[in-house]
């Protein structure tokens, strides 16, 4: 077992948490995009309150542990690694609870290249417990607004996780899918299995549009995010989100490992 001493050091030795490599300059313009609604920042979210920049840094200390101070706008943002293990142990209990209803759970990345593994192994733990891991809209096409316009998509999955693939059938650079923020794929998925009349999700795991997307929809959902995707952590606050995990999210995907031993422990799937 991995103890939280021993996964503390690891967050700060890998860089998942303590200094990492998000910038301050990246989150204070995703802040700013964030309290002028920008889509590309809300990824599904459509937040209840008004969030202005202030408030947003001030919610992404007390979340993460960045810096409160507004008038730090430079260097390299920090997450408090105690804050990252407390979310964990909250996302464990998330999985404990719908492994023990043996309900139905629908996972999905929009970082396939760093997260997969991750999400893979949740996948296996949850099936072997007795959930049902859900695939819906295999194959369907996504099509995404992004800097360069209009792309096409088409939705798979990979070991029980969903992604996006190009409409080639290859992530970007031969990685196993693309990158993506959007809401989007989640929301194919879901009217997919809304329309077959099969179940529904009684939980939906991943990161950036996956979890803000379910959780607008009103399914409980929890994730991993940056500092620079504040989406998450004010679903969290107004209650859309349940669990929003702050760590960095773009390390080697090797990394997560531990990550994934300490959590599937915590939620007594471990195999």
């Amino acid at each position: 077992m991995l103890s939280t001493g021993a996964l503390r050091a690891h967050l700060l030795a890998a860089r998942l948490a303590g200094t990492v490599a998000t910038s301050r300059e990246e989150s204070l313009r995703s802040y700013r995009l964030f309290a002028a609604r920008d889509p590309r920042v809300l990824i599904g979210i459509d937040p209840e309150w008004s969030w202005s920049v202030r408030d947003l840094i001030g919610l992404m200390a007390d979340k993460c542990g960045v810096s409160g101070d507004p008038r730090c706008t430079t260097g390299q943002d920090v997450i408090d690694p105690e804050r990252t293990v407390a979310a964990l142990d909250a996302f464990a209990l998330r999985l404990a609870v719908v492994a023990r209803r043996g309900g139905a759970v629908l996972i999905g990345t929009g970082h396939p290249h760093r997260l997969l593994g991750f999400y893979a192994a949740l996948a296996d733990a949850l099936s072997a417990a007795g959930c049902t891991v859900l695939t819906p809209a295999h194959g369907h096409r996504v099509d995404i607004t992004t800097r360069f316009g209009l792309r096409t998509y088409n939705l798979h999955y990979v070991r029980g996780v969903a992604l996006v693939r190009g409409a080639d059938g290859k992530g970007s650079g031969g990685e196993p899918g693309a990158h993506t923020h959007s809401p989007l794929p989640v929301r194919t998925a879901l009217a997919a299995a809304a329309a077959s009349g099969g179940p529904l999700p009684g939980l939906v795991i991943g990161d950036h549009g996956w979890v803000c997307g379910a959780g607008q929809l009103g399914f409980e959902a929890i994730g991993l995010a940056d500092t620079d995707d504040p989406a998450l952590f004010v679903g969290e606050a107004e209650g859309v989100v349940s669990v929003a995990v702050p760590l960095d999210d773009a390390v080697r995907s090797d990394y997560y490992l531990p990550l994934t031993r300490y959590v599937l422990n915590r939620a007594c799937l471990s195999q």
